[in-house]
């Protein structure tokens, strides 16, 4: 199952981001990329930030251009190069993040820090090092997930924790960071690049049963999540929240 590319995404966005600058950590593909493709077509200049050239680059090209940046959240030392040479910042999406399950019983230190670096350590540099270019009213957009609410049995706890993390890193951000504005997503099981990483050649077969269960009888699309991240850079009043974006899986 394929997205479609931010170019065709079904949705009209208004110009409303004409002359700003947003920043996708995790631009290169799925939810990233999606987001990306909204915020061009609302008039926005866009910076991509990604650990692979090659992707950023593909990604670049299908939005008709976009600023480069090659970087890694996990490796703290890359996260203030990210920001340098911008006057100004409208909106960051951090996107990026590990979604490896990790059962308790077989994980290492190292492991359990790798998890905690992508998801809780590497977004609040990020953050800190935007923050004097991030403009009043601007927005900073998180990414948490269903296991938040919804684990699962196998091996979910470690990351679990992380994304949980996340959504009580925005409530209390929101308040520290005022005027702008904090929120999260928190995606269900989404098709992007992604689940490859996470169930291989189990994949497909997992799509299938995990519709089955969900009310809208289908896993979500990146474009799915990217409406709701351009709602919450877009909307001045939301701020503090996490909005679960996961067909009702958390009461499927």
């Amino acid at each position: 199952m394929s997205s479609p590319s931010p170019r065709s995404l079904p949705i009209a966005a208004e110009p409303v981001l004409h002359g700003q600058t947003v920043v996708v950590i995790g631009g290169s593909s799925g939810i990233g990329l999606a987001v990306a493709g909204l915020a061009r077509q609302a008039g926005a200049e866009l910076v991509l930030v990604g650990r692979h050239a090659e992707r950023l680059q593909a990604a670049a090209a299908s939005l008709g251009g976009a600023g480069q940046v090659i970087a890694d959240l996990s490796a703290a030392d890359t996260v203030p190069g990210i920001f340098r040479g911008l006057s100004r910042i409208d909106h960051l999406v951090i996107t990026a993040g590990t979604a490896q399950l990790l059962p308790l019983q077989d994980a290492t230190a190292e492991a359990l820090r790798q998890v905690l670096e992508e998801r809780l350590v590497g977004p609040l540099l990020a953050i800190q090092a935007a923050r004097s270019l991030l403009v009043p009213g601007g927005s900073i957009t998180l990414t948490s997930g269903l296991l938040a609410s919804r684990p699962i049995a196998a091996g979910a706890a470690v990351l679990a924790g992380a994304v949980a993390a996340v959504e009580a890193i925005a409530r209390a951000l929101a308040l520290e960071l005022a005027p702008l504005r904090v929120n999260a997503i928190a995606p269900g099981l989404v098709d992007t690049p992604l689940l490859d990483q996470l169930f291989g050649s189990a994949k497909a077969q997992t799509i299938e049963g995990a519709a089955r269960s969900l009310p809208v009888a289908r896993i979500g699309r990146a474009e799915d999540i990217a409406r709701a991240m351009f709602a919450l850079m877009t909307n001045p009043y939301i701020t503090g929240e996490t909005l679960y974006i996961d067909g009702g899986g958390r009461w499927g």
